[in-house]
This record gives C-alpha cells, sequence and structure tokens, in this order.
C-alpha cells in the first residue's frame, strides 16, 4: 500500500532506506515497487530507565543525536542523566551498521531523493534521527514513509522531512504493533538476508 503512494516518486531515481530492523520487510516492498536501491539507516532508541518503551530520545549513524524534550521533562530528567544509556545506544549503532553491511558499502545519498521506512512512528525520535542522517549524507528530498503513526506526531514530521506519506494517522493511538497481525523481532541475519535478496533481484533487473 506504500509503494502505491509512492509512485510519483519512482522517476526521480530513489533510493529507499530502511530503520532495521522492523522498517526493512516494509522498505523492501517498497524498493521492489519503485525498482530502487535498498539500504539502511541506523538509529537506536534512548528509552527513559524505568520505562525503556518511551523514547526520552535516540542516536544514529554519524553521531546524530536527538532529544526528545517534552519526553525528558515528564520524566524529570536530564540527557547528562542518560549518559549511560545513550553511550550503550550508540554502541549498538556501530555493532549493528556492521553486522547489516559486513560485504557491502553504504548506499551513496548525495544528491539524491531519499525514502525513509519504519514499521511505524510513536514518538517520532528514530525517524527524525533517521532523517538527520540522510541530510548529514547529503540528501537532496527526504520522504518519510510509514503505515501508521499518531496523528499530532504525523503532523510535526511534516516538518522535519520535505514530504510525509502516512497510511494511518489513528486517534488515539496506542502502539505501533496493533497494526500488523505479525510484529515479532526480527534478527540482524534475516535483515541481511532482505537486503541481500534485494541487491540480487536488483542488479538482475538493471
Amino acid at each position: 500500500m506504500l509503494a502505491g503512494r509512492l509512485t510519483h516518486l519512482a522517476g526521480a531515481e530513489p533510493v529507499v532506506v530502511a530503520l532495521p530492523r522492523g522498517g526493512v520487510p516494509v522498505a523492501t516492498e517498497i524498493a521492489a515497487g519503485l525498482g530502487a536501491p535498498l539500504d539502511v539507516i541506523v538509529v537506536r532508541k534512548v528509552g527513559v530507565p524505568y520505562r525503556p518503551e518511551l523514547a526520552a530520545g535516540a542516536v544514529g549513524e554519524d553521531g546524530v543525536t536527538v532529544r526528545n524534550t517534552p519526553v525528558l521533562h515528564e520524566a524529570g530528567l536530564s540527557w547528562e542523566d542518560l549518559r549511560d544509556v545513550v553511550e550503550r545506544e550508540r554502541a549498538e549503532v556501530s555493532r549493528r551498521a556492521v553486522a547489516l553491511r559486513p560485504d557491502r558499502p553504504r548506499t551513496d545519498l548525495a544528491d539524491r531523493t531519499v525514502i525513509i521506512v519504519d514499521d511505524g512512528v510513536a514518538t517520532g525520535s528514530t525517524v527524525v534521527a533517521a532523517v538527520r542522517v540522510a541530510r548529514q549524507l547529503g540528501a537532496r528530498w527526504i520522504v518519510l514513509a510509514v503505515p501508521v503513526a499518531p496523528a499530532d506526531v504525523a503532523a510535526k514530521l511534516t516538518g522535519i522531512a520535505d514530504e510525509v506519506v502516512c497510511l494511518h494517522a489513528p486517534v488515539p493511538f496506542q502502539a505501533v504493533g496493533q497494526w500488523f497481525r505479525n510484529f515479532r523481532q526480527l534478527t540482524d541475519d534475516e535483515v541481511g538476508n532482505y537486503l541481500r535478496s534485494h541487491d540480487r533481484s536488483h542488479d538482475a533487473q538493471a
């Protein structure tokens, strides 16, 4: 369904990048539909210590940091209070970037139309981090494509990305997982298989 909403970008020769792990199966369908290359942008949520599912911010490749000020205020925390969590998540970003691209270079995003895909958005911290990574890598036009997001967050994201495509913006919003029949965690190996399979298919079409 998302690929069908993005056909107007086919002529721009876009690059599709996924937030691993959950965004990769969604992005694979989009990249296949557009005949586009597929890669990942590695970002990690920085969770509130006593509520790790609640994002106080995010970190990403190339040293990108996003702080979710409203959540920090609500939790009575400063970014410095989360130093150990931040360092742990930065280490995981580095580890996962190597694990997911063991034998392939990072796709060049400079002066390209880039479609950033996740399986859904809750607070928006991780997708904002991904947009900032893409900007640092020189993306010319950034499209954020997700199946579901809270209506207020989706509205805010229109000021972050150049274009936002969101299939569902429910009110009230409870969780991303409620919109999927299968929301199990993928492994790094499964993500790698998605990327390699798409590479083979894309190369054959080229």
